[in-house]
């Protein structure tokens, strides 16, 4: 289990080093072309259900830590849905990881 630390935030984001890799590519894409966007998460039943939603921009400290020291092999496709909802008005958001073989949906 990973973390994604925010800012000087004592709140830290406990996310699978799967997830965790993927959200890093795709915040990463977005922040190196100086762009900011909004990342809302569901905290869950076990959290007290809920929401977060923070501002990312590229001078706001970020940091991606994870428990294991392997990269995993990356879904491109996956990442491009990610990118997908951080473009859209909503913000970056979890969308669930799609199969490799699946065509993008352009809707």
């Amino acid at each position: 289990m990973g973390k994604l630390i925010y800012n000087s935030s004592p709140r830290e984001l406990d996310i699978d080093d799967r997830v965790l890799a993927h959200l890093r590519v795709a915040i990463l894409n977005k922040l190196r072309r100086g762009e900011s966007f909004s990342m809302t998460w569901e905290h869950g039943l076990v959290n007290g259900s809920g929401r977060t939603t923070i501002w990312l921009h590229p001078s706001i400290p970020l940091q991606f830590v994870f428990s294991g020291n392997r990269s995993p092999k990356l879904n491109r496709i996956w990442i491009e849905q990610l990118l997908l909802t951080a473009n859209s008005t909503s913000g970056l958001q979890y969308v669930p990881e799609p199969d490799e073989n699946d065509p993008i949906d352009a809707d």
